[in-house]
């Protein structure tokens, strides 16, 4: 579905990525794991069209993405749920839903689209007329997850969704990525959190100073003695 091949990205002078090779199937979730800096949301940003001088290769359905901006990348079928959530202030969390739809072909089944995702996120359903900013954080993140879905992307990219968010919270998000990879969603994740992001996904690759140092599935970096060593008390 996703495939990456020798992608790199410069923030001014900085060369940020160097040659970050990864793919990801429909139907998995696939994880980045690395410490703070070593360029995992670089690449996120880089994959939605989000970093000004990026080279490479990156496909989505067999489609170039680089040289196409974000709008159309999302268009495509391509969501990014960046960490700081962005829920605007001032609109209730039902409006916040609608935005997801703003640049939607179902803008038409927004009624219809709004109570399925209430039905997919109890807490939101609870709440869809309050302001959305007067929530909990992890609720907002949880909001931010629903409209990203309500399109109905192909893929969606998690930008450190356990961030800031109680423990019992991340828990319950948590259960619900393996709900919709149940489902069938497709996702690729940035996570601090490392145990619970392999906990969830088939796969991860592991990123230090802008690369790719390592690549396995998730039950063989679960039980890589190095890799909790570095990684899961991070």
């Amino acid at each position: 579905m996703l495939r990456v091949q020798n992608l790199n990205a410069w923030y001014g002078a900085s060369h940020v990525l160097q040659d970050i090779c990864l793919d990801v199937e429909q139907g998995e979730i696939v994880c980045l794991i690395g410490r703070n800096g070593a360029g995992k949301t670089t690449t996120l940003k880089s994959i939605m069209g989000l970093i000004e001088r990026t080279s490479g290769n990156v496909t989505f359905q067999g489609k170039e993405l680089l040289g196409h901006p974000a709008h159309e990348r999302f268009a495509l079928g391509l969501a990014y749920i960046p960490e700081e959530r962005r829920i605007v202030s001032g609109l209730s969390v039902r409006e916040n839903l609608r935005l997801g739809l703003v640049s939607s072909p179902n803008r038409r089944r927004e009624a219809e689209l709004i109570d399925r995702t209430a039905t997919i996120f109890p807490r939101l359903a609870e709440r869809l007329d309050q302001t959305a900013i007067t929530m909990s954080g992890g609720e907002q993140q949880m909001l931010a997850i629903a409209r990203a879905l309500i399109s109905d992307p192909k893929l969606v990219m998690l930008d450190e969704p356990s961030e800031g968010i109680m423990p019992v919270l991340v828990d319950e998000m948590f259960e619900l990525f393996q709900t919709l990879k149940k489902g069938g969603t497709t996702m690729l994740l940035v996570e601090q959190n490392v145990e619970l992001a392999l906990g969830v996904a088939d796969r991860a690759y592991v990123v230090d100073q802008g690369t790719v140092v390592h690549h396995a599935s998730a039950a063989d970096l679960l039980a890589d003695a190095d890799i909790q060593e570095r990684y899961c008390s991070v």
